[in-house]
């Protein structure tokens, strides 16, 4: 099914391979990652994830093949949805975002694709959303988390620039502030002082953003312990490039400091 023209939405397919059947989606922003996310949805297909969320693939338009609808749905995959229009991974979000919530889910669960993350840990998000809170962000630095194979430079920078800042802006500690496996209450993102169907949010405004305004609002929040393992050799699996990338992270730290974000 095609969608367009949705106000703060870009336009996309949807291809649907199963009914509902779950309280809770997980939506996974994914473009070209190839064997990564395949792996990925095979552990989550192990540990029985797919039975107790339904795995939403936000695809940014890939090209290399690793999306087949025989292998989504041989690994339990809920729906696909192709992402036509501009934007990067905030667009990938919003439109996820606006397709789970129109499918009346009680929260959305969010993970990378590329097969860093530990998949299985989706249960202890479920457990704090079903408990009332509306933000929950996964930490390999709390105790129970494990950060494996962390470069250096992504270390220092989560642990004294990124975190600081977020913290701040939230006026609540957080401690990996860069990890996108998070989960969401209905309740926060339909709040009227969110609103994250936005255009403004384009590559990664919208974690950032989404990062501190449940807190700003009085909304509950929490962290959990989860692991984050890169590979020991080869090239780190990311889309931020060393000098472009990071400082455009480090211009939407500073907006969102500013409140830039904010509806008006």
């Amino acid at each position: 099914m095609e969608y367009s023209l949705i106000r703060g939405v870009p336009d996309f397919t949807a291809q649907v391979f199963r009914p509902q059947r779950s309280k809770y989606c997980l939506c996974i922003p994914v473009i070209n990652e190839g064997n990564r996310i395949q792996a990925e949805l095979k552990r989550a297909f192990d540990a029985g994830i797919d039975k107790i969320v339904d795995i939403i693939i936000c695809d940014g338009g890939s090209t290399d093949g690793s999306l087949s609808e025989e292998i989504l749905e041989s690994l339990g995959v809920q729906s696909l949805l192709i992402k036509r229009g501009p934007g990067k991974q905030g667009a990938q979000l919003r439109m996820g975002f606006w397709f789970a919530l129109n499918q009346d889910y009680s929260g959305i669960l969010t993970i990378d694709g590329n097969n860093k993350d530990s998949i299985e840990s989706v249960p202890k998000f479920i457990e704090k959303l079903e408990e009332g809170y509306d933000f929950v962000q996964g930490s390999r630095y709390l105790q129970g988390g494990e950060a494996v194979n962390t470069p250096l430079i992504r270390h220092l920078a989560v642990t004294f620039i990124h975190a600081p800042i977020i913290t701040l802006t939230a006026k609540h500690k957080f401690t990996d502030t860069t990890n996108a496996f998070r989960g969401y209450s209905r309740k926060y993102l339909t709040h009227a002082s969110v609103q994250p169907l936005r255009d403004i949010f384009v590559t990664y405004e919208l974690l950032a953003y989404l990062s501190v305004r449940a807190s700003q609002l009085g909304m509950k929040v929490t962290e959990v312990p989860v692991s984050r393992v890169y590979p020991a050799k080869g090239k780190t699996p990311t889309k931020i490039s060393f000098f472009k990338g990071n400082g455009g992270l480090l211009k939407i730290l500073f907006l969102n400091l500013l409140g830039r974000y904010k509806p008006l």
